[in-house]
Order: structure tokens, then C-alpha cells, then sequence
């Protein structure tokens, strides 16, 4: 059965996109055959990869997904890839239940070809995350190490509990990331001692450095493994997909 990942926060700027793309090119590179989704309408996640992205989002077509997905230049890594049309936009953002059910069914359809689907979601709560979170098995929560980091995790975790309360969901707690972290600060110390101390196990063992190699990396449209293999970026996304892989 394919994992489905959605990484999801409200916030933005907390290295969600970077951390979707990394996973994805670590677990294709594991062997796993992976699908990124990119729901998020700035499509980093699309040009991240070197793509560009489509006229129209292929989740608002007709079309099967595997009609529709891109192959990039990692072995094993496909994406399905966002769309900037402002039609679009509007469209993904103000989902009506039917179009919900539309949604759910293009998540659904083809997933068992994939090891791994990862969802790159937008930075908000609204239907289209949470219609994400009702596909997915499980949620991966990058926060950032700083001093609002705790702020509207309660909110987020809040939706999360409520998609996991519907009758026949799947949804698990995948996994809470530390990002940007810097061990000469005081700071990403406490934050990262009160969120262990908080949520015990659920946070990967796993942190993000602030690495100028994880945000040059998009810019040359490759994840961090494939643009700085040695970077302590790289060597971090890698213990994490290891992490990701043991808990299955």
C-alpha cells in the first residue's frame, strides 16, 4: 500500500516546499518509487525540480494523474505539477463539496503505482489542505526553529485531529521537522527542547541546518542531494528519509 505524505503548515517560509522536494528525491533515490503532488499555487515544488509549471492544474481535468505526471531528472521521482493560473487558484481554493469528492478521487486514482506520494500543500488551513490531509496516511509538519515557532500548531493540529476522527480515514502523525536550525543559537535550543518536550516521539530525531546549499539548490532546479550531495543540508534530508523509511 503507498504512504501518502502531505507536508503541510499554516505558516509559510518554514522550509516546507524544500523539505517535500528533498524527501521525495531522497526516498526515488532509496529505490522507492515516488510521486511529489504540487497543491501549493506559487509551484515551488514544480520549479524547484527544474519544471515548469501547467496552464491548467491537472487535478481540475479530466485526465487520470497518470496521464498527467512529469518524469524529472531523478530516477524513480515523478511529479504532478502545480499550476499559476489565477482560474486555477481560485478554483483549488474555493473547492465546493462536489468538487471535494472530484479532488479525492484524482488523489485516489493511480497512488497504488507509487511507493511514496508526498503532497506539497499550500501555506494555509483551508479545503485544499485539509481535502490533502483526507487523502494522505500520514502528516509531516516541518516548523521552523524560532520564537513563534508553537504558534498555530495548535490550529493545525486541531484540523489534523478532525480529519482523523472521519469515519474510514487513514490519517496518522507522521512527523514533526525542526528546520533552520543553528546550534550556536540559544534559541533553536529551547524551541527544540520545548517541542520534544511537548510532543515527545512525534518529532523526527532528524533537524534542518540553515545551509546556504539547501537554498541555492532550487534556483538550479535540483533538491539539495542532487545540487550539494556533501552539504550538511544534503547529509540532514538523508537521516531524515532514513527516519521516514524505519517508520513505516
Amino acid at each position: 500500500m503507498s504512504r501518502i505524505l502531505c507536508v503541510a503548515n499554516q505558516k509559510g517560509g518554514v522550509g516546507k516546499t524544500t523539505t517535500a522536494i528533498s524527501v521525495s528525491a531522497g526516498l526515488a533515490r532509496s529505490g522507492a518509487r515516488t510521486l511529489l503532488i504540487d497543491l501549493d499555487p506559487q509551484c515551488n515544488a514544480t520549479t524547484g525540480l527544474g519544471l515548469r509549471p501547467t496552464d491548467r492544474h491537472p487535478l481540475l481535468m479530466q485526465s487520470p494523474l497518470s496521464q498527467t505526471v512529469r518524469s524529472t531528472a531523478i530516477s524513480g521521482l515523478e511529479l504532478l505539477p502545480g499550476s499559476r493560473s489565477f482560474q486555477d487558484v481560485e478554483q483549488l481554493a474555493h473547492t465546493e463539496m462536489s468538487q471535494t469528492s472530484t479532488l479525492q478521487q484524482h488523489f485516489a486514482t493511480g497512488m497504488s503505482a507509487y511507493d511514496f506520494v508526498l503532497i506539497d500543500c499550500p501555506p494555509s488551513l483551508g479545503t485544499l489542505t485539509q481535502t490533502a490531509l483526507t487523502a494522505s496516511t500520514e502528516v509531516l509538519m516541518p516548523i521552523q526553529c524560532e520564537y513563534f515557532a508553537m504558534e498555530g500548531l495548535t490550529q493545525m493540529i486541531d484540523v489534523i485531529r478532525k480529519v482523523m476522527r472521519e469515519p474510514g480515514n487513514r490519517l496518522e502523525f507522521g512527523g514533526i521537522l525542526l528546520t533552520m536550525y543553528d546550534d550556536a543559537l540559544e534559541l533553536t535550543h529551547e524551541v527544540d527542547a520545548e517541542v520534544r518536550d511537548f510532543f515527545g516521539d512525534i518529532v523526527f530525531q532528524a533537524v534542518i541546518p540553515r545551509d546556504v546549499a539547501v537554498s541555492e539548490a532550487p534556483s538550479h532546479g535540483k533538491s539539495v542531494l542532487e545540487h550539494a550531495p556533501r552539504s550538511r543540508g544534503a547529509r540532514a534530508y538523508i537521516e531524515l528519509c532514513m527516519e521516514v523509511l524505519d517508520r513505516d
